[in-house]
């Protein structure tokens, strides 16, 4: 299988609107960060995506990315799902509605924000998901297991995913003891990191990835969903423990 990340930004994206700090004025690509959303291939070439934002439609063209057979969605904060009226053409293209896996309160969010895709009578350039409510118990779907994580968000509960013996995990900022077990002895851990210094009150910062680093023991741990505030790649990257490294859009893991 490979996870591709399309992207690793917040939800502001990197750079920043109106910012002329180092990062958001960098010139080295893996300083510019399109909201965080990552791309599963499967064994039998199926393709998974994960979070659809704002730059789903850029995400798919710069990757030459031409398919999807589903989506999961982490949660329904607008950077996360706002992009799904973009798989329009896929749809299209497929004759076949997109399959969504999700909470039932995240399907009832895209409801409401895209009424027109679940009409009696669509307009005929809609376009047109299945809601399949996930609980947070393992399923299979495209012959591949798939179990869900579950973590909290501010005052929200989130999924991440793990596959095999990775794990993706974005928008967190506690995990119980609960779930952490689903997250032992992994090959990869991917978990949203958004700065370097003052606690956030609804995302990892550092600090607390390098905690869960030494009592999670992945064999590799990748950081996304960070901030121009966690400094430049090339330089932050080197500093961190060994096993440890900045993901970067484009950036391929194959598991």
């Amino acid at each position: 299988m490979k996870l591709k990340f399309l992207g690793t930004g917040t939800s502001q994206g990197v750079p920043v609107i109106g910012c002329t700090c180092e990062v958001c004025t960098s010139e080295n690509p893996k300083d510019s960060r399109l909201r965080s959303s990552v791309m599963v291939t499967t064994d039998e070439y199926k393709k998974i995506l994960i979070d659809c934002g704002p730059d789903f439609r850029q995400q798919m063209l710069v990757n030459k990315e031409h398919t999807i057979d589903l989506a999961l969605l982490t949660h329904e904060h607008n950077d996360h799902v706002i992009g799904l009226d973009d798989m329009r053409p896929l749809i299209f293209k497929s004759g076949e509605n997109m399959p969504l896996y999700c909470y039932s309160r995240v399907g009832n969010e895209v409801k409401n924000r895209f009424p027109y895709a679940f009409a009696d009578v669509k307009y005929p350039g809609a376009p047109a998901f299945d809601l399949h409510e996930i609980e947070n118990k393992p399923f299979t779907v495209l012959d591949t297991e798939i179990t869900p994580v579950e973590v909290i968000h501010f005052k929200i509960t989130a999924f991440g995913y793990k596959f095999k013996k990775l794990a993706y995990i974005t928008d967190a900022g506690f995990i119980s003891d609960q779930e952490k077990e689903k997250l032992r002895d992994l090959d990869v851990l991917i978990l949203n990191c958004i700065r370097k210094f003052d606690p956030h009150p609804a995302h990892f910062i550092l600090p607390d990835v390098i905690k869960l680093f030494e009592e999670l023991k992945p064999k590799k741990l990748f950081l996304t969903h960070i901030s121009h505030h966690l400094g430049l790649h090339d330089i932050e990257d080197k500093q961190l423990p060994p096993g440890m490294h900045l993901a970067y859009d484009g950036l391929e893991i194959i598991f």
